[in-house]
């Protein structure tokens, strides 16, 4: 499908004699014409940018958007804006369908008449074609959303097997290649476009899954839940791409949301296991930070174990945990982070020894734990760990 929108592209280049660029109504780029001109000076920044990062900034989305192009039916004219960053005018020509703009062809408008009357509507018509494409590719998304969905969701059995089945038959011959499985968590967002992320197949948003908290029904209720993106994979090891986007999606998410994705996989026979392993990296990448803007299940050590064990605190570390007591949380954590070596833990914290000492003390007795010994020390350290998920 994506040759055909370059194809189109292509023709509405040739009719007008400019370089066209699409995208999708959410500013994301689908297919862009060939720049054919000598003068570097002549390739405009904000068109640069949307080429070589796939979106535009929200000050030019909304410099673009005062001149009515979302509910604009004909080609409008866009004049310069430095302070927007937008450097040259612009013709934007606004793909619709049964009377919704689905995306918007872009042309470069500083030529002098520039495109008359008659080749602009001979565009417009291939405009109409576009946003034939775009529905149905929007509908073909809708449809591998519920299938996606209903493999996520069920349980063991018949109905994952069927789910499994009907998701397989929708993807086609690809199915059986390399994917990944996104999560992003919580998502509180209208599901971003499929191009958001390179390869994505599918989408969906799930309810909040269960690590999240014991306010997950309300969060749901809230409209609040999981993203998952099943990607296509050129090979098992190209991820750098998807990881990028995932990290764009992250953000998108805002402060609390974090980002994981699962081992790759090939097929989609192990499709559960993969989102519960980019549920838990999306719980590790908020807990830990070093982890990276989107965690991958792969690289997490220790946290692979820690996501599995149960959301309740063990009952030893239940008085140390209370916001009474942080410092003294912190303290154990360096302590133990730094192997239980006295020295390198004052340092860290910048006390003094007798200070650290008196604190230790001070967990012990909260605890009951004996901070020498190591199964006591193994506990401590996976509590206070796991509090952080």
């Amino acid at each position: 499908m994506k040759d055909d929108y370059q194809e189109l592209v292509d023709e509405i280049s040739t009719l007008l004699g400019v370089p066209a660029t699409l995208e999708n109504r959410d500013f994301g780029l689908i297919a862009f014409g060939v720049h054919d001109s000598d003068d570097d000076a002549a390739m405009d920044p904000v068109r640069t940018r949307s080429i070589l990062t796939r979106r535009s900034t929200p000050a030019v989305r909304a410099w673009f958007e005062d001149f009515g192009i979302t509910h604009a039916s004909g080609p409008v004219r866009i004049p310069a804006a430095p302070d927007a960053g937008v450097f040259r005018g612009r013709i934007c020509l606004p793909v619709r369908h049964r009377g919704r703009v689905l995306g918007y062809v872009w042309l470069l408008d500083d030529s002098d008449p520039g495109p008359g009357a008659a080749a602009l509507a001979a565009a417009m018509e291939v405009t109409e074609r576009i946003g034939e494409l775009l529905a149905d590719e929007a509908k073909a998304g809708t449809d591998l959303a519920r299938e996606l969905r209903a493999v996520l969701a069920a349980g063991p059995g018949w109905q994952r097997e069927m789910a499994s089945a009907a998701l397989r038959a929708a993807l086609g011959p690809s199915a059986d290649g390399p994917h990944l499985l996104l999560c992003v968590a919580p998502w509180g967002a209208a599901e971003p476009p499929v191009r958001a992320v390179p390869g994505t197949a599918a989408l969906c948003v799930l309810p909040p899954p269960a690590p999240y908290g014991a306010d997950a029904a309300r969060r749901g209720a809230d409209g609040e839940g999981a993203l998952a993106l099943l990607v296509r994979l050129r090979s098992a090891d190209a991820e750098a791409p998807v990881l990028a986007a995932a990290a764009r999606l992250r953000e998108a998410a805002g402060a609390a949301g974090g980002a994981g994705v699962c081992a790759p996989r090939r097929g989609l026979t192990e499709l559960p296991e993969a989102w519960r392993e980019a549920v838990a990296a999306a719980r590790a990448s908020v807990a830990q930070p070093r982890l990276g803007p989107v965690a991958r299940w792969a690289s997490m050590g220790a946290y692979r174990l820690l996501t599995a064990l149960p959301t309740a605190p063990d009952p030893a570390v239940l008085a140390l945990l209370s916001p009474a007591h942080a410092e003294l949380a912190h303290t154990a954590e360096v302590f133990l982070d730094h192997a239980g070596q006295a020295g390198r833990t004052a340092s860290a914290l910048g006390i003094h020894r007798q200070t650290l000492y008196y604190r230790l003390s001070r967990i012990e007795q909260l605890t009951g734990l004996d901070l020498d010994e190591g199964e006591d020390r193994l506990l401590l350290h996976m509590a206070l760990k796991a509090a952080r998920l």
